[in-house]
């Protein structure tokens, strides 16, 4: 297709959202020094960006069918470049809420309409290859922005970290502008939202697809959530914590290399969604094992793998009956599977048991895996 987007660009924006977020969050306890509020009050950011980010999946999702991807795409990034530069400017902690609240709303785009252009440009089982590329790329954000993270805070605190995002904003929009066409045909237009909805929400197999990706999800981060109390009770430190985020991303990338291979030998797609709910599984079991040591790292990182191996595959099979109205369905099969995180995760918050959370999102994997299309 002549308006193809190239994989390095489209690979970059799909990382952009994990990469910022997770840039952000050592530097916490700065902003809560700096604005002289409780450790709790600043993590009140993380979870107003996460209510925003949310919302920004439907406003973009929707805004890139009705005036096209590229141009959605540029608003998102300016959006989020303008949010940094507000909470650089940021005196009050109630403006850093807000600027914190417009990075994630535009932080969105990077998610929804890199989706939606990939639909655009690939089908069938090449688009499951894309996505395992994109797998790989997301699998390394988290480690990738910690350790950014880490060391922008402790050189030039908060204001050179929000200074780094907006300048990677900045960066982002200067390579779309150059180089990311417009994948929209003019046979794609506008559908009205209520009547899709309606059709989406009686369709049982995207009802499965939005559960299998939020419980996938649901065990990398609830790892993320619940690991730094496993680390402390065996008396590890935050940064080793912060290391088994290098493992874990390692799992994730070999997941998605070994995904793109076992296509290449035309292996098929619900066989590999199977097959990593399985893998899963026998690492979620391995985990609840040997959860009083470090060990447990290594079943963690067959869950991961198998996280890399679906994660391509859900995405590429999920809309494949809405692709005349790719953006808004995409942000609202998105909306669904974050609230459904979402939920997940306050209930993983309030069990406080990561071995529990793995097991039953794993059982749940498994199951929906063996429900073919």
């Amino acid at each position: 297709m002549k308006n193809r987007p190239e994989i390095w660009l489209i690979t970059s924006l799909m990382m952009f959202p994990q990469i910022v977020e997770t840039v952000y969050s050592p530097v916490l306890p700065n902003i809560a020094k700096a604005f002289d509020v409780s450790p709790h009050a600043a993590s009140q950011t993380l979870s107003i960006y996460f209510i925003a980010f949310a919302l920004g999946v439907i406003v973009w999702g929707r805004l890139a069918d009705v005036m096209g991807r590229r141009p959605a795409m540029l608003l998102g990034l300016l959006s989020y470049a303008l949010g940094s530069i507000i909470a650089i400017q940021s005196t009050a902690f109630e403006y850093l809420l807000l600027a914190r609240s417009l990075s994630a709303f535009g932080a969105a785009v990077g998610s929804i309409v890199t989706q939606t252009m990939l639909r655009d440009s690939f089908q069938g089982r090449e688009l499951s290859k894309v996505f395992s590329i994109m797998g790989m790329g997301i699998g390394v954000s988290p480690a990738l922005g910690l350790l950014l993270g880490s060391i922008l805070a402790s050189e030039s605190g908060h204001k050179g970290v929000f200074l780094a995002l907006g300048a990677l904003a900045a960066t982002l929009i200067t390579l779309c502008i150059w180089r990311l066409p417009e994948t929209q045909t003019t046979s794609q237009k506008a559908t009205a939202i209520k009547p899709l909805a309606l059709r989406m929400c009686r369709d049982i197999m995207l009802w499965r697809d939005a559960v299998l990706v939020a419980s996938f999800n649901l065990m990398l981060f609830g790892y993320y959530s619940l690991a730094p109390f496993v680390f402390s009770q065996l008396g590890l430190s935050q940064k080793q914590f912060g290391a088994s985020g290098i493992i874990l991303a390692t799992g994730v990338l070999m997941g998605s290399v070994c995904n793109k291979y076992l296509l290449s030998r035309n292996w098929q797609i619900e066989t590999l969604i199977s097959l990593a709910g399985i893998t899963a599984l026998v690492g979620a079991i391995g985990v609840y094992l040997t959860q009083s040591s470090l060990l447990f790292l290594l079943p963690m990182s067959l869950i991961v793998f198998g996280f890399g191996i679906a994660i391509p595959n859900i995405l590429s099979q999920a809309l494949l009956n809405y692709k005349e109205a790719a953006g808004t369905a995409g942000a609202l099969f998105g909306l669904t599977y974050y609230l459904l995180l979402g939920a997940g995760l306050a209930l993983a918050a309030i069990s406080h048991n990561l071995a529990l959370l793995l097991l039953i999102s794993a059982l749940v994997c498994t199951v929906l895996g063996l429900k073919k299309r």
